[in-house]
């Protein structure tokens, strides 16, 4: 099988858990590391950050519970974004949120995310958002620099379209692994607009955000919503799962390979996630949810 970048692939697993909302879980450095090691008895051993979650600080949350047992480092994936800068108190040399891909500020983000993190590389580093103003050529010498240090094994984007993907990696020699969307059964945009098929075309790993709308998969109230909420109910009962469960199935049925990021810092949630790899929806199932979600027959 040929393919156009000769790609390595991405090396993680099936389900990612993101730690974009770890500010908000309230757990003790002890309550971190002990979520951690359940990810990783559950076979989720790569985890999502960014330098901005938690206006930056939930890598270094993540950083101080790993410090407790730095041999899980060898256990797991960490992905990280940077090139999104974003005022906060305590970054007063922030003026504006904006996009920034100087290859000075990529360098320091990632020696900022590696001394919170307590690593000594990413595994993953993602361009966070795309920019108007970015230069692939700087981008690309800065990507082999970090990679020539060590400080980066593998780097993909977030949120680019084919075109934005494809400059970067006409300047690249490595191939960029992932492009992390924003897939879910609410969220169609990249299956229609030739994201998911380029993905799919250059063996490139889509990592889905917000799989669950955010939430508003269960509790939204619109009239999509509730007719997708319906099918999810119908398919669930039928195969005695929960409607989250389905959801994820949903994703993965997917030929592009996409892995869910999940944000929860419930351990049961992540729990039917990581049995979700073993429901197996029907074509017809899976067309039922996209229908669902489309309000119309497929033409």
């Amino acid at each position: 099988m040929r393919h156009q970048y000769h790609p390595l692939g991405f090396e993680g697993s099936r389900i990612a858990q993101g730690f974009w909302r770890c500010l908000e879980w309230q757990m003790s450095p002890a309550q971190r590391l002990g979520f951690i090691e359940a990810c990783l008895a559950l076979g989720v051993t790569t985890f999502d950050h960014a330098d901005i979650y938690g206006k930056y600080q939930c890598e270094a949350l993540f950083g101080e519970a790993l410090a407790l047992k730095p041999a899980l480092r060898d256990k797991m994936e960490i992905v990280t974004k940077c090139g999104v800068r974003m005022p906060a108190e305590h970054r007063p040399d922030i003026a504006l949120h904006r996009y920034d891909y100087r290859s000075k500020h990529i360098i320091d983000s990632v020696d900022a995310s590696l001394a919170a993190l307590q690593c000594d590389y990413i595994d993953t580093l993602l361009l966070h958002r795309p920019s108007p103003l970015m230069d692939a050529d700087e981008v690309a010498q800065t990507l082999d620099y970090l990679f020539t240090l060590g400080k980066v094994k593998h780097f993909g984007v977030s949120n680019f379209t084919a075109s934005q993907f494809d400059l970067l990696q006409s300047r690249l020699d490595a191939p960029l692994v992932v492009n992390q969307l924003e897939l879910s059964p609410l969220a169609l945009q990249h299956f229609l607009d030739g994201t998911l098929d380029h993905a799919q075309q250059h063996a490139v790993t889509p990592m889905a955000w917000s799989p669950f709308a955010g939430g508003a998969l269960f509790t939204g109230t619109d009239e999509k919503t509730v007719r997708v909420q319906a099918v999810l109910k119908t398919i669930a009962q039928a195969h005695g799962v929960s409607q989250d469960q389905v959801a994820i199935a949903w994703l993965l049925r997917h030929p592009s390979g996409i892995c869910p990021v999940l944000g929860s810092g419930n351990i049961e949630r992540l729990e039917r996630a990581a049995d979700a790899t073993r429901l197996l929806l029907s074509d017809d199932d899976w067309f039922r949810i996209w229908i669902a979600s489309q309000g119309q027959p497929v033409p």
